[in-house]
């Protein structure tokens, strides 16, 4: 369970040192292997590639001839790359997913569950500011009577 957020650096070859307190985990859970995929929201995804897995199948199995699944389809599939964490517990992102995300030096990573969403740190500050919208009781039906 990946959950937190930490801000980072990514080096001047694209590698991103993955926190500590998630390397023994990553390690155990799939032995490094680490998908990285592009999101929606201008954000990177990065799934262990047990997780990822699933996720693909499903994909690959709806109809093409729609045109949003197929947009999603080419999104999610067509940007996703295998990464392997190093000895030293970095990633390399590469260049294309790089620019996709807007990701230069100064990034987030946050941890949501089985997966880790990868933020250029101005981007996430932005969407922060967008996501207080739900201070002005605008939930979605399906959080009513959800508390805290």
């Amino acid at each position: 369970m990946f959950q937190g957020a930490a801000q980072l650096n990514l080096d001047s070859k694209g590698r991103l040192a993955i926190p500590a307190r998630y390397r023994d985990v990553l390690l155990n859970a799939c032995a490094g292997n680490l998908v990285m995929t592009a999101d929606a929201d201008g954000c990177l995804l990065m799934y262990p590639q047990p997780e990822w897995q699933p996720i693909r199948d499903k994909l690959l199995k709806l109809s093409a001839l729609n045109p949003k699944i197929r947009a999603l389809q080419r999104r999610l599939i067509g940007y996703a790359e295998d990464v392997l964490m190093d000895n030293a517990g970095r990633v390399l992102v590469s260049p294309a997913l790089r620019t996709y995300g807007g990701l230069d030096k100064r990034v987030m990573l946050v941890g949501q569950g089985n997966k880790f969403e990868l933020w250029d740190e101005a981007k996430w500050q932005a969407q922060q500011e967008a996501d207080l919208s739900f201070a002005g009781g605008e939930l979605p039906p399906e959080l009513e009577g959800f508390s805290l």
